[in-house]
């Protein structure tokens, strides 16, 4: 019962593997997804990749004949993801107490920004708002610049990714202990994107670096950086081993730089960047694209184009792998999206049809209750379905 990204990604992942998804949405078809760009003739593209795979129905369980549906359909199911803000379940009846009445096994996770506990535990949270919170905005962007976000919810996406993690590892842990309680998993969107900057705190605490934004450099490693060909195209290089470097050398014709004291090491090439990416800089841009290529793929540098959505859907490798699958969709034939990740041995289920539409399975799901035609026509006088 999530809305919008996080949550329902943490779902998505699930259906990928296989599980069994219902979303359940307000019976207005009011989720912010239906409307967030991608955006086709009323058709909502964004929804439909990211609910891939589910059945939908929609309930209100704001309302009384909701609640006590949404309290039956509970004990068909192993887990319940819910992103509402901190508190707002309970107003509603439905604690987890509550939750646990009707399933007790039950596994609940909670996505926030925040978390369930703390001082900020029932603020409003959207992806930039944690992005920049965790101090993951904050490493984004040209030195001298603002910080930048990207021009996409990437912390969603993350917090979605810990979801799917914590589902699975719950239903684990179900199986070793089959008569334990379910599970409240309380998952803090701040904290998963957090936990991605692993070094920064020891890195500010033992060596009193706060570690700030370097534009498309590493301050970390080197050469890592961005560097534009003759004819215009970025290109994205890593050398940070000194086996690689050398390498490098080789093939932007300055091997004596790898014996260098400067760019000996590691250590060294960071103390000495600005010399170091000036020359590799003035290699790049004396040269097409395609002789870039040329030089560094045979040596085996670490190198690629930056690619644009259009490149990636005509990359050969990618498309040898199939990385980008058509959904079937009754509105548009088909459309495409990522494909499943990642792959296991002797499991290989065709893609997974496009999201639903608003209360699509319906007649399905509460049928399974015993629910008639008559049953659901009353439901829906009353708003609750």
């Amino acid at each position: 019962m999530a809305t919008v990204v996080a949550g329902p990604f943490a779902a998505t992942l699930c259906a990928d593997m296989g599980a069994d998804v219902v979303k359940l949405e307000l019976p207005d078809g009011s989720d912010p997804l239906r409307g967030l760009a991608p955006v086709k003739d009323g058709m909502p593209l964004y929804w439909k990749v990211t609910n891939r795979g589910k059945r939908g129905i929609s309930l209100d369980v704001r309302t009384p004949e909701g609640r006590e549906l949404f309290l039956r359909l509970l004990p068909q199911f192993d887990v319940l993801v819910e992103n509402f803000r901190t508190g707002t379940m309970a107003r509603w009846g439905l604690d987890l107490d509550t939750l646990h009445a009707a399933n007790p096994r039950l596994t609940v996770l909670r996505l926030t920004g925040f978390g369930q506990t703390g001082p900020y535990a029932e603020r409003p949270g959207f992806a930039r708002v944690f992005e920049a919170m965790s101090g993951f905005t904050n490493l984004s962007g040209e030195v001298e610049g603002s910080p930048m976000h990207m021009n996409y919810p990437v912390g969603d996406m993350i917090a979605g990714l810990f979801g799917g993690f914590a589902i699975a590892a719950a239903v684990a842990d179900q199986r070793r202990a089959p008569d334990q309680r379910g599970r409240e998993i309380d998952l803090s969107a701040t904290e998963a994107l957090l936990r991605l900057l692993e070094p920064l705190a020891v890195e500010h605490e033992q060596l009193g670096v706060a570690r700030q934004r370097a534009g498309n450099r590493a301050t970390y490693t080197a050469p890592s950086n961005m560097y534009r060909t003759a004819d215009g195209e970025w290109v994205s290089l890593v050398a940070s081993s000194e086996s690689t470097f050398r390498r490098l050398c080789e093939a932007i014709g300055r091997p004596e730089m790898a014996g260098d004291a400067r760019f000996a090491t590691n250590p060294a090439r960071i103390r000495h960047l600005d010399t170091l990416d000036r020359a590799i800089a003035d290699w790049f841009g004396a040269q097409p694209y395609a002789a870039v290529a040329a030089a560094l793929e045979p040596r085996g540098v670490p190198f690629s184009k930056v690619c644009s959505i259009a490149d990636v859907m005509a990359d050969p490798h990618l498309r040898a792998r199939e990385a980008i699958v058509r959904l079937p969709d009754p509105e548009l034939g088909s459309i495409p999206a990522p494909c499943a990740v990642p792959r296991f041995s002797g499991f290989a289920p065709p893609p997974p049809r496009s999201g639903p539409a608003v209360g699509e399975h319906n007649a399905e799901v509460f049928g399974a209750l015993g629910l008639t035609d008559g049953d659901l026509a009353a439901l829906s006088k009353a708003g609750a379905i």
